[in-house]
């Protein structure tokens, strides 16, 4: 049986909830400098989480069976991630790094920016997000492995609870050949862990 889907509330709604939040917090919601304010949150809601409008399986429907014989780990580094603590709404903002290790097919490399930035416009946890990276891409590509590795600083942490700034949390996944094979494994931190390799002219 199929749940029912949740009726979306109205942009009026939603910016309502902002103003009882406001005044919640103890602020006058008549005044000058927050009128706007509810219509900017709803605003920057439809942003932030954006990804819920986008399904990533359907971004790595294309593929390429022309890669010269290539068949080597294809890792794209540092693919900025800003999303946001589905506990307080907080942002957490780092990088993820994705690799895999193709069969026979592979993809365009923007669309691994891509499906990473539609998981990360949602309400996450760091370790669901990394899970979700690696799994869509094992779902739909059905390579020899995949590998992901998140970092990030998490605003729950730094600016309200423990207040800890410069913290750093790592999370990774690795399924097929980088789980099972140590060399294949051994690679992948390898190149994850080499600077920058292109140099100025």
């Amino acid at each position: 049986m199929k749940k029912n889907k949740l009726r979306k509330p109205t942009q009026s709604e939603a910016e309502e909830a902002v103003r009882t939040l406001i005044k919640w917090a103890g602020d006058d919601v008549t005044r000058e400098g927050l009128l706007d304010t509810p219509k900017r949150v709803a605003k920057a809601y439809k942003d932030w989480f954006s990804g819920y409008d986008e399904d990533p399986k359907e971004i790595l429907k294309r593929t390429f069976s022309e890669t010269g014989g290539y068949d080597e780990v294809i890792m794209l580094k540092d693919i900025r991630i800003e999303s946001h603590c589905e506990h307080h709404i907080a942002p957490f903002i780092g990088n993820a790094h994705v690799a895999y290790l193709p069969n026979k097919r592979v993809v365009g490399i923007s669309k691994l920016a891509r499906i990473t930035n539609i998981f990360a416009k949602r309400m996450q946890v760091q370790e669901k997000l990394t899970s979700e990276i690696a799994t869509c891409i094992q779902d739909c590509l059905k390579p020899k492995g995949v590998a992901v590795v998140v970092e990030a600083q998490h605003e729950c942490m730094t600016t309200r609870g423990v207040h800890m700034p410069g913290i750093s949390m790592v999370t990774s996944k690795l399924l097929g050949k980088f789980r099972t094979d140590a060399s294949t494994r051994r690679e992948f931190y390898s190149m994850l862990n080499q600077g920058p390799i292109l140099k100025k002219s």
